[in-house]
């Protein structure tokens, strides 16, 4: 979900009752993650077209007035995901599978309203769609929650059969890290994350390595570089290890919402710059993590590739300091 979203909604769930303390979940399977078989949702009990205002004005590249800027070689000019994905509400938070063919991402139909009233839509929360050919399909909502209970549903990660992903919900307190399974065609058997990483680890939007040891996460947990840092905590065989300070990436402005390529070779980020959310990589060097460069400035964030390296991020389309849609983007990478 959205930086705005993510505060509301923790000063919206601060008031609900706290549950029974969890034991953390043991680490997605390691191997090679493909999407899978679609129906991978229940449809929403509201399309989303519905639930955008009428006034809701649809931007794009023609009437931006801050478009995403390319600053790398290696990839096309930017464009709006073409097909039916982006709409004149707010596609936030995307993440594709490695194979290209699936694509989750956080809709909301109104970016202006608090998340205190998106709770209530009917229609906010995590979607996915599939790839047929050259085609995107219609998305359908990832239900996440029994039927009657409330629940606000974002920053959507997959590795083999599980989803990650971070929620604000009815017997929570604030926003928690879930998981749930791929079980008979559908996301299934939610269960929170437990408190090492939610409260110990304070674990924020997140990703982990492709073989499974290692998870990397965004937080303003004491001993960082400033604002938001990035962490990374490895697998012991048993529960996740004491967060370091991925010290060669982070500065005194905010670093977070991280994606790690498939081999492991490329670390993608967040970075506030020049006042506004931009997307650096660094790469491994001598086994540690390079210099990160700039990649794509002018409000574009939390990157995500497939295995050809296409770059898909999420775009705000900002006027006077408000975000008043965003949408996802994808920049081919040349080959």
């Amino acid at each position: 979900m959205g930086r705005a979203a993510c505060l509301a909604a923790l000063v919206l769930a601060a008031c609900l009752p706290k549950p029974t303390p969890s034991a953390p979940p043991a680490p997605p399977s390691a191997r090679t993650p493909t999407s899978p078989p679609a129906p991978a949702a229940a449809p929403s009990p509201l399309p989303r077209e519905a639930a955008i205002p009428a006034s809701a004005a649809k931007f794009g590249p023609e009437t931006d007035p801050y478009p995403p800027v390319l600053h790398a070689a290696g990839w096309e000019q930017p464009i709006p995901l073409p097909g039916p994905i982006n709409t004149a509400g707010a596609e936030d938070s995307p993440f594709i599978t490695p194979d290209g063919a699936t694509l989750y991402f956080f809709f909301t139909p109104d970016a202006s309203v608090p998340p205190e009233q998106q709770l209530f839509d009917g229609v906010t929360g995590i979607y996915v769609s599939h790839r047929q050919g050259d085609s995107w399909q219609a998305p359908e909502r990832v239900i996440l929650q029994d039927p009657g209970k409330l629940t606000l549903d974002g920053c959507a990660f997959v590795l083999g059969d599980v989803m990650w992903f971070c929620s604000a919900r009815e017997g929570y307190r604030g926003i928690r890290l879930f998981t749930a399974r791929f079980i008979d065609s559908r996301w299934q058997g939610w269960a929170d994350a437990g408190d090492l990483l939610n409260l110990t680890y304070e674990t924020g939007e997140m990703h982990i390595s492709a073989d499974g040891s290692e998870l990397y996460f965004h937080s303003a947990r004491a001993g960082g570089l400033g604002d938001l840092d990035l962490w990374v905590s490895r697998w012991d065989g048993a529960a996740w290890g004491l967060p370091e300070n991925v010290a060669a990436v982070n500065s005194p402005a905010a670093e977070g919402w991280p994606f790690v390529s498939q081999d492991g070779h490329e670390f993608w980020f967040t970075r506030t710059y020049l006042g506004a959310p931009a997307i650096f990589r660094s790469q491994k060097v001598d086994g540690g993590w390079g210099e990160p460069e700039l990649i794509l400035s002018h409000f574009a964030g939390e990157p995500t590739l497939d295995l050809a390296g296409d770059l898909y991020f999420v775009h705000h389309f900002v006027q006077d300091g408000r975000i008043l849609e965003a949408d996802i983007y994808i920049a081919y990478r040349k080959h």
